[in-house]
């Protein structure tokens, strides 16, 4: 054992040079592929997460248990191209939207179609959010035009010149404008993703004034946030009321990821088959949203509907960060 020992440094010296830079060629590229995907920052914050987990758990609306109970269910009356999600806590039903051709949708819990708005005059609708009051955004991806709707006492044909819409323009190119976004009633930001081609996160202050008349916009690039997501596109955001975290879905790493009210990552969870009791992968997450309650609602093209309600508390529990505590997803301060 120990000539063999002896031996070795000798042996490697007359190792062939085309096999030393075949090995570092294959460590470089594992190095590539590994940071492409994001999975040594996955790797990272794994550990980092599992040394401070006490305290993480009450901040963190993912490190909750999450069981599936609706499991790709299609949305009948949709065929294909289902996109973005928005809860109406007003109302306790989920608002979505088609693309090709452009519908406006009610779903319930359950994913079952309510009610059908037919949009004439309205291009490449991506995303919805529900701004209260009967009002909702919707978004047309490739002009990024944000088009505010007051919803009709009946369903019926919407017509895009009946609405106020507020364009953008940002770094227009292609099929690649806004893809999701949702709003903060409380202070009035919109939280935008843009998918790829770069990422890009964008907060926009003062949204639901200006589009009244009273002109106070403010567009914030958010891109450090950005560079904190284990992730290689961005398909859909959801502002949580109750914890002031943003959700933000990846369909290409079949991901959601957690960030706390100042950008940072506390929680990441996959959407692989497996989790949660999935018995396959979501094929291609296009939109999600949260209830009042931390339950999690989830689409997919073409027509696929989820629903993963928290398995380790009560339907009345919600994670709060202990000065704040949800009351029909509002995010309200409790006095002392």
């Amino acid at each position: 054992m120990l000539s063999a020992i002896k031996g070795w440094p000798g042996r490697l010296s007359v190792t062939s040079p085309w096999k030393w830079a075949l090995l570092l060629f294959s460590l470089l590229s594992v190095h590539q592929i590994l940071h492409q995907l994001h999975l040594d920052d996955r790797l990272y914050f794994w550990i980092s997460s599992q040394w401070h987990e006490g305290d993480m758990a009450p901040r963190s609306l993912l490190h909750s248990k999450f069981r599936v109970t609706i499991d790709a269910r299609e949305v009948h009356g949709v065929n294909d191209n289902l996109s973005g999600l928005s809860y109406d806590h007003e109302r306790g039903h989920i608002w979505a939207v088609v693309n090709n051709p452009e519908q406006l949708l009610l779903l319930d819990r359950d994913g079952r179609l309510l009610e059908r708005y037919p949009l004439n005059g309205f291009s490449d609708v991506e995303g919805v959010a529900y701004l209260g009051d009967g009002q909702l955004l919707v978004s047309e991806e490739r002009s990024q035009a944000l088009v505010r709707i007051q919803l009709p006492d009946r369903p019926r044909t919407l017509y895009r010149d009946d609405y106020r819409a507020l364009t953008l323009s940002i770094d227009l190119g292609g099929n690649q404008g806004f893809e999701g976004f949702d709003y903060d009633r409380r202070s009035d930001r919109l939280f935008v993703v843009k998918e790829h081609s770069p990422r890009k996160l964008y907060e926009i202050r003062g949204l639901k004034r200006s589009m009244e008349g009273d002109f106070d916009l403010e567009i914030i690039d958010r891109q450090d946030w950005v560079e904190e997501m284990p992730v290689t596109d961005l398909s859909s955001v959801h502002f949580d009321a109750c914890t002031g975290h943003l959700m933000v879905l990846s369909d290409q790493s079949k991901m959601l990821v957690e960030l706390d009210h100042q950008g940072k990552l506390i929680g990441y969870q996959t959407l692989l088959s497996g989790f949660a009791g999935l018995q396959d992968s979501v094929p291609q997450g296009e939109g999600m949203t949260f209830d009042e309650y931390g339950n999690l609602f989830l689409v997919s093209e073409p027509n696929l509907f989820y629903r993963f309600e928290k398995a380790d508390s009560g339907a009345s529990d919600h994670p709060d960060t202990g000065n704040y505590q949800c009351q029909s997803g509002n995010l309200a301060e409790v006095n002392g």
